[in-house]
Parts: structure tokens; C-alpha cells; sequence
């Protein structure tokens, strides 16, 4: 009978669930979380697995452990995945196979150094380095740092840039310098103040304030025409025009943000309601949306 009371209440669950990209959890009866699991469509998902019998195996015992069905539903089926890869992380729940290898999702990590450098990373060392990500698409991560590549020369060498080795002529300008890819600060050929305006603006973009870079392009380029300085205000016209080419949906964290809540509400005044939308931000990572 409790079997019966059981079935009921699932089947109830699954009929009410929304058509939309998600996280689905299983509990069992002590309301311990034994399998994560992402999807493009909830309902359709989690139907499959109530909806015909499973061969002998683990699929089958799972069911057969479920007692409860709890979902967190999302924008797009790429943050089903980086949430149901940061719960799998969290719970690990005793049906998941985690992804191979514990691989994580890489971040960007703009180093903290007198010269920082900005590189992909899947080891978050905190020792006042700036994180940006998880990425759970790469090539949207790529793109991101080919933009900055473009718009930036920054040093990519793992040399000790200290002001007194700079002082003590120590380096030679490799071939990055030569392709225009770096200014050579290893050299002088570079202040440190112009290095880091470039770095500030740079986490600006990794935060997804690509439309006030944009502005302040703009208002660079502006006053040096009207200062007739027009070679210079057709370079920063190529990086203005570079952002305003790319404009990256990828909802972007960072690691900054240790464990907070983030509330919005959204007002619908002809049906006279709203919507309230809450995420729940633990070590940069979103893993409550």
C-alpha cells in the first residue's frame, strides 16, 4: 500500500512538471539526494524513466529508490549543465556517474602580478587572483579570450616581470612583441599604468560589462578626433567596433562572490502579477537558480 501511496505521488510530480530545460534530483525515503540529472525538456525526461520497465541494472534500482522528485528549472539546456555538474560536485549522490575524470569546467583567471596575465584554468588558487566562469561551453570561453587577444597586447610568457629585473635589463622582447600581440613590458616598453587600465577593462568585459567598454571606447575615440588625432582614433575605432561585434549571452560569475542570494522581481501589469527569480551563488558558481 505505501508502494501504491508512493507511485501516486511521483506520477502526480511528473504530470505537473514544465516542458523546460532543467535539473531534476531523486530523494529516497530518508529525503537523501541519490542522482542528479540535467534535461532539455523535464517533463520528457523524467517521464522516461516512469514510463516503461528498465533492464536489470542500475537504472532500475534507482527507480525503484525513488521516494520524492525535486527540479530547479533554467534558462538554456548549457546551465542545466554547469548547475547539474556543480550538484553532482556538492551531493554526490550514490547513482551519478560524475563527469570523466572529476573534470571541472575551466575558468578564466586574470593573475595577480605586477604584469597580470589572463589564461584558461580549471585550479582556482586563491592567492588574489581574479576568476571568472565556470564556462560550461568552451568555445564560447575561446572567443572571449580571442576578443581580448584582439583588443589587448598582453604579455603571455611565465617571466618574473618584478620592476627591479625590468630595471636590470634581464629580458629580450620574444617574438609576441614582434607580431604585435604584446608591448614588451619585459623591457620598458610598457608603464605599468597603461598595462593594468588595460587588465581593468579587460575584467570589466569578463563580467559582461561589455556595453560600458563600449561606451568609454567610444568617448576615447571621439576626443582624439576631434584632437586630430586620427591614427590613433582609428585603432581605438577597430577595438570599439571588435566589441560591439561580440556580445556574449553566456551569463558570466565570479569567484568574488563566495555565498550570497541574488533576487530580481518582474512585473506583469496587465495580469497583475510577478515573477520573482532567485539564484543561489556559492564559491562563483550558481548551483540554486
Amino acid at each position: 500500500m505505501e508502494e501504491l501511496k508512493t507511485s501516486d505521488y511521483l506520477k502526480g510530480i511528473v504530470l505537473n512538471l514544465p516542458e523546460s530545460p532543467g535539473v531534476y534530483q531523486y530523494l529516497n525515503t530518508e529525503g537523501t539526494i541519490i542522482y542528479v540529472g540535467k534535461a532539455k525538456n523535464l517533463k520528457r525526461r523524467v517521464s522516461s524513466y516512469f514510463n516503461r520497465e528498465h533492464e536489470p541494472g542500475k537504472t532500475r534500482v534507482l527507480v525503484s529508490k525513488i521516494a520524492d522528485i525535486r527540479y530547479i528549472v533554467v534558462n538554456t539546456e548549457e546551465d542545466a549543465l554547469l548547475l547539474e555538474n556543480n550538484l553532482i560536485k556538492k551531493y554526490k549522490p550514490r547513482y551519478n556517474v560524475l563527469l570523466k575524470d572529476d573534470k571541472t569546467y575551466p575558468s578564466i583567471c586574470v593573475q595577480n602580478e605586477y604584469f597580470p596575465r589572463v589564461f584558461k584554468t580549471r585550479r582556482v588558487i586563491r592567492n588574489g587572483s581574479s576568476y571568472y566562469g565556470p564556462y560550461s561551453h568552451i568555445p564560447s570561453m575561446y572567443a572571449l579570450l580571442d576578443l581580448i587577444k584582439h583588443l589587448y597586447p598582453l604579455r603571455t610568457c611565465n617571466l618574473n616581470l618584478s620592476p627591479e629585473n625590468i630595471r636590470a635589463g634581464k629580458f629580450n622582447v620574444c617574438l609576441e612583441y614582434h607580431i604585435k600581440n604584446c608591448a614588451g613590458p619585459c623591457v620598458g616598453k610598457q608603464s605599468q599604468e597603461e598595462y593594468l587600465n588595460n587588465i581593468a577593462e579587460i575584467k570589466e568585459i569578463l563580467k559582461g560589462n561589455t556595453q560600458e567598454v563600449g561606451r568609454m571606447l567610444y568617448r576615447q575615440m571621439q576626443d582624439l578626433a576631434a584632437e586630430m588625432k586620427f591614427e590613433e582614433a582609428q585603432k581605438i575605432k577597430e577595438k570599439y567596433l571588435l566589441l560591439e561585434n561580440y556580445r556574449s549571452k553566456s551569463e558570466v560569475v565570479s569567484n568574488i562572490l563566495h555565498n550570497i542570494d541574488v533576487f530580481s522581481i518582474e512585473e506583469d501589469t496587465d495580469e497583475k502579477s510577478a515573477f520573482i527569480n532567485y539564484l543561489h551563488i556559492t564559491n562563483g558558481a550558481i548551483n540554486q537558480a
